[in-house]
């Protein structure tokens, strides 16, 4: 069974994009989505709406966008690497952004990789490609 893609992004249009390249790029993992900073965090803590779910059972990976209503995804990165739990979760920003103040705060906070959304769809398919093979099949994550 493959372990599910969190994917914390607020605008529908790149959602739709990303479901389209990673069902192109023929990755199985199940992509949940979270449209803001705040439910990403209740998502991976197992509270609020998620309060069912098992903390224990966290995604193989979190695809983060920087720019996020209620909790930006600075935050959202400084607060996954601050619990235990969540310290060597993988973390890959996907963001519009290449500013090298977000670059260099995404390094400072942990992240895994920083990508910049490519605007053309193919770039984009290829790089959600990428990411996929490298973080869901070459990678070996630790274990717990």
């Amino acid at each position: 069974m493959h372990k599910e893609i969190l994917l914390v992004e607020d605008n529908p249009d790149d959602v739709e994009l990303t479901r389209l390249a990673f069902n192109e790029a023929k990755i199985a993992n199940n992509l949940v989505v979270v449209g803001d900073g705040a439910q990403a965090l209740d998502y991976l803590f197992a509270r609020g709406a998620y309060a069912d779910r098992s903390p224990d059972d966290l995604p193989s990976i979190v695809l983060l966008d920087l720019n996020l209503p209620k909790v930006d995804g600075r935050e959202v990165l400084q607060a996954i690497r601050s619990h235990e739990a969540t310290r060597t979760l993988p973390v890959v920003v996907l963001t519009t952004s290449a500013e090298p103040f977000d670059v260099e705060a995404s390094y400072a906070l942990g992240v895994n990789s920083y990508i910049q959304k490519p605007v053309d769809f193919e770039q984009f398919v290829w790089a959600v490609k990428q990411v996929g093979l490298y973080w869901l099949v070459l990678n070996h994550p630790r274990t717990p």
